[in-house]
């Protein structure tokens, strides 16, 4: 089975980042809760919205050291791979934030995945040039396309439901926050885990061990 798996909110966990990033910046009060949400709808309502575009090339591009994998991705890719899987990463996101410095996102997500051993293929990662991050959905979708994906694991519904997702691709919804507990998304129904340990079941079944 040829597999893929997103990377923001799939494998990287922002659990407390932006917070902890807008703290350090001075930005917000520490008594604010520690959620992205609460974060950006603070920074709109007292007018800094283009603080908050910055804080987000800030995290994505300098502090990615802030950020964790989510529980049993890293055991998942080994185990898929130790049966015979073939296992990449498929992301999007522009190569420079929108505001503030030009970090290099792209060279920022693959550093992240170097750091964590999951493009260590002696580790149970996956080799480098399996990690394909393009800049737009659209690019996404046909890099999905043209790896010939059998499965493909995202946290973004809309992604999956897009007429250009390949109909042969089984489309897997990471949903660890519940956003879509009966697995609906405008109608569209989907195949959804709220964790790593239930994909391995999922796809890997006894193998998962």
């Amino acid at each position: 089975m040829r597999i893929g798996i997103d990377f923001d909110n799939t494998i990287a966990c922002y659990d407390g980042v932006f917070h902890a990033a807008a703290l350090e910046r001075g930005l917000i009060p520490a008594d604010l809760p520690s959620d992205k949400t609460s974060v950006r709808n603070h920074l709109r309502a007292i007018g800094r919205e283009d603080d908050w575009t910055a804080l987000q090339g800030y995290v994505y591009g300098a502090r990615m050291d802030l950020v964790g994998l989510y529980p049993g991705v890293a055991a998942f890719i080994a185990a898929a791979q130790r049966v015979g899987h073939t296992v990449f990463i498929v992301s999007h996101k522009t190569r420079t934030p929108y505001r503030g410095p030009a970090y290099d996102l792209h060279e920022a997500a693959r550093g992240f995945l170097a750091a964590r051993r999951l493009t260590d293929p002696a580790q149970g990662g996956i080799a480098p040039e399996r990690a394909f991050f393009e800049l737009t959905i659209m690019a996404k979708l046909a890099r999905i396309d043209a790896l010939g994906l059998d499965a493909f694991i995202d946290d973004l519904p809309e992604v999956l439901a897009e007429p250009a997702f390949p109909p042969r691709c089984r489309a897997i919804l990471f949903d660890p926050e519940a956003n879509h507990p009966d697995g609906v998304w405008q109608g569209r129904r989907f195949e959804r885990h709220g964790g790593w340990d239930g994909i391995a079941a999922a796809l890997l079944g006894r193998d998962a061990a």
